[in-house]
Order: C-alpha cells, then sequence, then structure tokens
C-alpha cells in the first residue's frame, strides 16, 4: 500500500503551483519516514518549476530543503528512531559504487545522483519533493538534526544553501589567514558570509546593493566592496587568496578574476539560467588563478555542516510563509525580496 501525503506541484512550466495529492512508498527494511514540518524554497525551485534548466519531469513537486520528525523506520534501519528530528537534502540516492560515491561524495556520482525531486530512482519515473506532508527516504540519505527544536525553521535552507556554500569553503581549505571574498548577498550569499566568518577569515563581501551594507556587517563580513564601483573594486586587485561566487545570474566573472592573488580561485555554485560572459584567458593565465565549480555536498559533509553549524548557532535568516504564497514568493525572490529565504510551514498549512 502507499501513502497519500498531501502536496503543491506544478503541471507546465507557465501555471502557478497548485495543490495536489502524491503517493508515497510505504517504508522498505532500510527506509526512514518522515513527517515533513519545514521546507526551505530554493532558487532551484523556481528553474525546475519553470523547466528552465530544460530537463524538468511533470507533474513537479519541488522542495529539498526538508526538516521533519521521523515517524517510521523500516526493520534494518539502525540510525533513527520514532520521533527522532531528522532532514532530507538534494540527494535521496545514488549508484552507490562509483569513485565519486565510494568517496563519500554521491552529489558527483558517475550515473547521476537521484533527486530529492524531479529525479529518476530506480523502479520510479519521477520523485517529488519537499512541498509535501511526508517523504520517505532511504537511511543513508537522511540527515540527523542537533540544533534545538525552535530553531527548526531556519535550519531547512542549510539542507541545501547550507551544504552549497560549506562545501567549497572547505574545500579550498578557507580558514584563519584567509582573505575570501563573497559574491552576492542572496539565501546563498549571506549563509556563505556566515560560515566563512565562523571558520576564521577575513570576509570581503561584493554586492551591487549599498543597502546591504550594514547586514553583510552584521552577518559576518569585515569589509563591503559595492561591486559596480570601478574605484572600489580597484582596492581590491590581486588581494583575495578565494572568492565564492553565488550569483544565479549571469554577469562578468574577470571582474573578480583580476582580485585573486596568484594562485587565487574563483568558484562558482550560483546556476543561471543562461551562460555567464567567457572570462579573457590572460586573467587565468599571468597569474596561474583557477575558474572552478562546486555542487553541494555529499551526505558525510552535509552531517558535518549541520554539526558544525549546530556547534557554532549557525541558521539561515528565513521568511516563515505558509504553502499558499508559494507562487508569490517565487516573484518575489526573482526581484531579491526576501532576508534571505522563504521556508514553508508544511505542518501548519498542508494539512
Amino acid at each position: 500500500m502507499s501513502i497519500p501525503a498531501k502536496a503543491y506541484a506544478a503541471f507546465d512550466p507557465h501555471s502557478p503551483l497548485v495543490p495536489w495529492e502524491i503517493a508515497r512508498r510505504e517504508p522498505g527494511p532500510y527506509d526512514v519516514q518522515i513527517q515533513i514540518l519545514y521546507c526551505g524554497v530554493c532558487h532551484s525551485d523556481l528553474h525546475q518549476a519553470r523547466n528552465e534548466w530544460k530537463n524538468t519531469i511533470y507533474p513537479c513537486v519541488p522542495g529539498h530543503e526538508i526538516v521533519g520528525r521521523v515517524v517510521a523506520v523500516g526493520e534494518k534501519v539502525t540510525r533513527f528512531k520514532v520521533g527522532d528530528l531528522a532532514g532530507v537534502g538534494c540527494m535521496v540516492d545514488s549508484c552507490g559504487h562509483c569513485d565519486a560515491c565510494a568517496s563519500g561524495e554521491e552529489q558527483y556520482c558517475r550515473e547521476g545522483f537521484v533527486g530529492t525531486y524531479n529525479g529518476r530512482g530506480p523502479g520510479s519515473e519521477n520523485t517529488y519533493g519537499g512541498y509535501s506532508q511526508v517523504i520517505v527516504v532511504k537511511e543513508a540519505f537522511v540527515l540527523h538534526i542537533k540544533h534545538p527544536e525552535k530553531d527548526l525553521a531556519a535550519v531547512a535552507p542549510l539542507l541545501c544553501a547550507g551544504i552549497t556554500t560549506y562545501s567549497p569553503l572547505r574545500h579550498w581549505n578557507v580558514g584563519p589567514g584567509k582573505r575570501v571574498g563573497i559574491v552576492g548577498l542572496g539565501g546563498l550569499g549571506h549563509m556563505a558570509v556566515k560560515l566563512a566568518h565562523a571558520m576564521g577569515a577575513h570576509v570581503v563581501l561584493f554586492t551591487t546593493s549599498p543597502g546591504k551594507t550594514a547586514d553583510a556587517k552584521r552577518l559576518g563580513a569585515d569589509e563591503v566592496c559595492i561591486s559596480k564601483d570601478p574605484e572600489q573594486m580597484a582596492r581590491y586587485r590581486e588581494q583575495l587568496d578565494f572568492i565564492l561566487d553565488t550569483v544565479a545570474a549571469p554577469h562578468r566573472l574577470d571582474d573578480y578574476l583580476q582580485l585573486l592573488k596568484r594562485d587565487g580561485t574563483l568558484t562558482l555554485v550560483g546556476a543561471p539560467s543562461e551562460p555567464h560572459p567567457s572570462p579573457g584567458v590572460f586573467n587565468l593565465l599571468f597569474r596561474r588563478r583557477s575558474l572552478a565549480g562546486s555542487l553541494i555536498g555529499g551526505i558525510r559533509e552535509t552531517q558535518e555542516m549541520l554539526d558544525f553549524c549546530a556547534e557554532h548557532g549557525i541558521v539561515s535568516d528565513i521568511e516563515l510563509i505558509p504553502i499558499d504564497y508559494i507562487n508569490t514568493a517565487y516573484e518575489r525572490m526573482l526581484k531579491s525580496d526576501v532576508k534571505y529565504r522563504f521556508v514553508i510551514d508544511i505542518a501548519a498549512s498542508l494539512k
């Protein structure tokens, strides 16, 4: 038998999300069933709902920043019990045997990880995400939540925005003695500032909005540069060890490459629907700079991130919304009219 669950879904690229009922599988021996309490709203949700990446499977139930409570476990489950707080991020499965999976980096699975939504799993035509009442996930892809219950709504975005920024900061050894640039102060950028600050780096926030200066410093930025001001940008030329670019819209990467020291790296985590203008090769050649990308994190690293955030009292800055506000939230998100992440109160608004 399947488990009925209320949800919100997109049925085509142009129509608003609407109420829908989905069927979840009964928990198998290694499955965890989670009653969803909160689900963050990621820019990827909008891209997928509107098929901006040209790979959406309809109907599409978005949501991969999930926090909830365990209500059932399979007989072989050992790490979770009924009543535990649990999280689910961007993945619910992977091949389990390629070099990436063997290294605990399932996000780079050679066969392609199975997305929490809009993913094709074994025997499944599509996966449905967290804009729903309940989800059933393999234990290996479920995460422990150690934050206080009062913070649960603000923990939800850590499952994507948190790990998307934590993983590259860790990979490129951000910490004390490093001067780090963060480009953009949105859902990803505000988490990057918090995390880089907690790791002990000197943090410079780059933004086009002068009005974000005070907030950036509140979040942990040591300095703020208005990136549309050439004089301010010139002050940082060859001054930074690492730059994390979180902006999900096309922009000139050369403006930031020239701010790196020799052997510095500019890493992209924003995913625009159109390509960035191609950077000039000389900004790379003459200082042995690198241009890189990074994609979320594996389950092991995501748990590490959650534990780090719990230890340092880090959560996302959020606006809590009912699920019937989601279409308005998408329009506001396009205008950057949120500080800094929408989170859906699933338990209160999807009954």
